[in-house]
């Protein structure tokens, strides 16, 4: 079946707008234009806005969705079994989260009691599979499979007061960091108070605490990107501050 800029617009919610700049950008090229002058698409480009669609609703940026799609190696099979697990995780969180939510509404009209165990359980499931998601990988080559299962278990059984002091905590740091900076000294008491609450910070994750584990997680900030944009995010340099002042906290510096 074929269909007109206007009818897949309709068909999938986009605007034509929308159909026009996907065109442009060489992320979705129409089948053929017609003598009229009119973009027509086939079900090969209908196949292909739908894996464009699947990838934006995972969050996946256009320019990385565009490289994606277009690889000599995209396999579309497999990338629909990636999208399906994917899904079904959101899926679980999101029930999770329903479910939360119910429940508190009835303790809000005193129809049931609810602990504050059950409060949290959603937010924790969906902070781990967000740190998945992001940085599974890359945290399971550095530490490995069993420390990353520990650490997520944890998490999972974290209470309301301990997880309001690692949020009281990562606050802290943050406005250390912040002080320390203008200071300019690592080393320096600012720095090495920064660097002390970055510890116990992960404390909260590790269970016990390990100074070569800690230097090599500080080197990492620096090292990959998505780490270092999400400490230099308030603060270009944070992420190299906070390493320096770890390798000087831990002895190991460089």
């Amino acid at each position: 079946m074929k269909y007109t800029i206007k009818q897949l617009a309709e068909l999938s919610g986009l605007t034509k707008r929308t159909l026009r700049y996907y065109d442009e950008i060489g992320l979705l090229k129409p089948g053929r234009i017609n003598s009229s002058g009119y973009r027509v698409y086939s079900q090969i480009e209908i196949d292909k806005l739908q894996q464009i669609l699947f990838y934006r609703t995972l969050g996946v940026n256009l320019k990385s969705i565009l490289k994606i799609i277009n690889s000599p190696n995209f396999d579309e099979l497999q990338a629909l079994k990636e999208h399906l697990k994917k899904l079904t995780k959101q899926k679980e969180q999101l029930e999770t989260l329903v479910n939360n939510v119910e429940k508190t509404i009835m303790v809000k009209e005193r129809r049931m009691n609810m602990s504050n165990e059950e409060r949290f359980k959603g937010f924790k499931k969906e902070l781990i599979a967000e740190n998945e998601e992001k940085y599974g990988r890359e945290i399971r080559e550095m530490f490995g499979k069993e420390t990353v299962r520990q650490s997520n278990e944890r998490v999972k059984k974290m209470g309301k007061a301990e997880h309001e002091n690692i949020i009281k905590i990562e606050n802290e740091l943050i406005e250390t960091l912040k002080i320390a900076m203008q200071a300019g000294d690592p080393a320096g008491e600012l720095g090495q108070k920064a660097a002390d609450l970055h510890r116990q910070w992960l404390s909260f994750y590790w269970g016990s605490y390990n100074k070569e584990a800690h230097a090599g997680l500080v080197r990492m900030y620096v090292a990959d990107e998505r780490f270092k944009q999400y400490y230099d995010k308030s603060q270009p340099g944070t992420a190299e501050f906070l390493r320096n002042a770890v390798l000087f906290y831990t002895g190991m510096s460089e």
